[in-house]
């Protein structure tokens, strides 16, 4: 199974899966905000907090158009609300100083050298709208970093492309399933891609950047082998902005990774008896007991025994070696029946 090295955490493989609280925006461009949120996304015990760095007159023309997630043009909120380099800078200090990874997705090649310049990031984040910018990817990828990638929107053969194409660069890479409807339709979700890129992109890890309201198709994408997790986060759900309707707060941040985690636990593949189910299984297992007296000499007919608790006898399901057996002494009515009872 594949897998990346960033610093010292593995992702991929048999390792935990890697939880990203995806910050965005949603600071409004308030630093205070954002290292609040950097503060509360530690506490939750998230593997990294990702912001986004945006250098508008780079990414995009002034009159772009918006979806229905947005409330005014792209172009003029970011111009508003983006942080700068600087900020960044500041950001990245304070997340070192309370030991959480931060992680920020560039939304063009400038910004991307502005982070890698200045040693901010250790792995690149694309989100969907560049992740068939093939130009802008090969040149990404000569940073030598690791790069994860979001497939909102695409198509397997668009997916191919790049894939192919950071292949060739060596490039270490994570792949993201994603809907990049603000919040999707559950049936839009589709899951299951999940499995199908897993068999189709295996230089590839593969995981899942989540856009519902909820907690619960995250907890199946873990289910599904997803090695990331990748979900919005906001400190008050009433702050308005384009990620707002697809934002968990940190109490739901927290339960989360708690789910995460528990999930994980509980995912091994070893069917045994377990040390706490054996003294359950001592009585709630059947053992064969006889219905009547049975007196000595008689042959044992089904009539005579059946099953009932403890489990602690003769197992109920060697009843039919019992059948024609002869009794060698007095059984009493509603007994467990020993071999020492026949012969």
């Amino acid at each position: 199974m594949n897998q990346i090295l960033i610093e010292d955490r593995v992702i991929g493989g048999n390792a935990p899966t890697f939880i990203i609280a995806e910050g965005a925006d949603a600071h409004l461009g308030d630093l205070t905000v954002a290292m609040e949120m950097a503060k509360q996304a530690k506490v939750a015990n998230v593997d990294a907090i990702k912001f986004q760095h945006h250098l508008p007159d780079e990414e995009m023309l002034p009159d772009t158009p918006m979806s229905d997630n947005m409330s005014e043009p792209l172009y003029d909120f970011l111009l508003k609300n983006a942080l700068k380099l600087d900020q960044h800078i500041e950001l990245k200090n304070y997340c070192d100083e309370i030991g959480i990874r931060y992680m920020c997705t560039p939304f063009s090649y400038k910004a991307a050298e502005e982070l890698v310049d200045n040693k901010l990031i250790e792995i690149i984040k694309i989100g969907s709208g560049e992740m068939t910018d093939i130009p802008s990817l090969e040149k990404m990828a000569d940073f030598g970093l690791p790069m994860i990638l979001s497939t909102g929107m695409s198509v397997y053969e668009e997916i191919d492309r790049s894939y192919e194409a950071l292949l060739k660069k060596s490039t270490q890479l994570c792949l993201m399933n994603c809907v990049s409807e603000y919040p999707p339709d559950y049936a839009d979700i589709n899951l299951k891609v999940i499995t199908k890129m897993i068999e189709r992109y295996p230089e590839a890890v593969i995981g899942h950047s989540d856009h519902t309201p909820t907690l619960y198709t995250s907890f199946a994408a873990v289910m599904l082998s997803a090695k990331i997790i990748e979900k919005h986060i906001i400190l008050d759900k009433s702050i308005p902005g384009p990620d707002q309707s697809v934002s968990i707060d940190m109490e739901e941040l927290a339960e989360l990774v708690t789910g995460i985690r528990l999930i994980e636990e509980a995912s091994g593949d070893e069917k045994t008896v377990h040390e706490r189910e054996s003294q359950i299984r001592e009585w709630a297992f059947r053992s064969i007991v006889s219905k009547r007296d049975i007196k000595k000499g008689e042959v044992i007919s089904q009539g005579m025994i059946w099953s009932k608790r403890p489990g602690t006898g003769i197992p109920s399901h060697r009843m039919k070696e019992l059948i024609g057996r002869e009794a060698k002494r007095d059984i009493k009515s509603n007994s467990l029946v020993s071999w020492e009872d026949l012969r």
